[in-house]
């Protein structure tokens, strides 16, 4: 191998090794805020016996799956319908026209849980908007965050980011292998043969799931991965048109925004306060954003970028 090859190698192998490292980085910090499932135990007791006591067999004890309310399921369903039952209402008008309506929704079959995501998603939204604007993280935008924050909702968010991290490091080494062979081929349809190879891919992972000892990945649904694979199309859409780095920056900033839209998605008294009070949590949403976008300060990481002119 000549000097030239081995320079654009390492060139090729530096960006990965930053993309592993960043998302590593990220599941490790996201590790402490992941439930995982509570094994059953039992009690064994021992009565004193003359005779020799059989060996005991151990037997598989069922694990105690975490509800998840993107699922129509009584565990997720059931603790909302209670607290809408229990709720005293007063007259309709002024106070209670959205919770009377929220009842007839709830009584005619629509489930308690997609009210819930629904109210909370204009939060989402604005505390994403609150990060750019405040804090000065970009990422993709508001929706890819807050659907990204839905598939972890849906998948667990340790599964959602190692899917995207297979997704991810699958299509940019099918991108850099398209380009050493010097198949020239229009963008769409450059695109799809990526994203054929990201299906074969994330099968491959779901056929290995009961051998790698993750039950949880059976469960994953279309939706979610179709939302990682979109993200994986801006990653390199961004990673086309401008360079590695600024894509690295920008996914490393959505995921931030998703992971902390999922800890406000999963709080009880967050979803509790938006379901039993939907006047007023939308009343707040639409102040908080209308204040946000009056905000023309400097933001966060600009103060910490120009600290120095700040403080001279």
């Amino acid at each position: 191998m000549t000097a030239s090859g081995s320079i654009i190698q390492a060139t090729l192998l530096f960006p990965m090794r930053k993309l592993l490292a960043s998302f590593v980085f990220v599941a490790v910090i996201l590790a402490a805020f992941t439930a995982r499932p509570v094994l059953a135990q039992r009690r064994v007791t021992l009565t004193p016996t003359l005779t020799p006591s059989p060996i005991l067999t151990p037997t598989p004890t069922p694990l105690v799956a975490k509800p998840d309310i993107t699922q129509k399921t009584q565990e997720t369903i059931g603790p909302l319908e209670s607290l809408l039952k229990e709720q005293k209402l007063g007259p309709v008008w002024p106070m209670n026209p959205i919770k009377y309506a929220i009842r007839g929704a709830v009584a005619s079959g629509v489930p308690a849980n997609t009210i819930v995501l629904l109210l909370l998603l204009p939060a989402i939204a604005g505390i994403i908007a609150a990060a750019r604007h405040l804090i000065g993280l970009r990422g993709f935008g508001i929706f890819l965050p807050a659907a990204l924050s839905v598939v972890f909702v849906a998948t667990g968010p340790v599964v959602g980011i190692a899917l995207f991290l297979i997704i991810v490091i699958v299509s940019t080494l099918t991108r850099l292998i398209l380009r050493k062979l010097k198949l020239k081929l229009q963008y769409l349809p450059r695109m799809a043969l990526i994203l054929w190879i990201v299906s074969l891919s994330v099968l491959g992972v779901l056929f290995l799931a009961p051998v790698i000892g993750r039950p949880e990945l059976t469960n994953v649904s279309i939706f979610a991965v179709l939302i990682l694979a979109l993200l994986a199309e801006d990653f390199i859409r961004v990673q086309l048109g401008k360079s590695f780095k600024t894509a690295i920056n920008l996914t490393s900033e959505t995921v931030i925004l998703a992971l902390v839209s999922f800890i406000f998605l999963t709080l009880k008294p967050f979803q509790q306060f938006a379901l039993l009070n939907p006047e007023i949590f939308l009343g707040l949403v639409f102040a908080f954003d209308f204040i946000i976008g009056r905000y023309v300060g400097l933001r966060v990481m600009e103060m910490w970028r120009f600290r120095k002119m700040i403080t001279a």
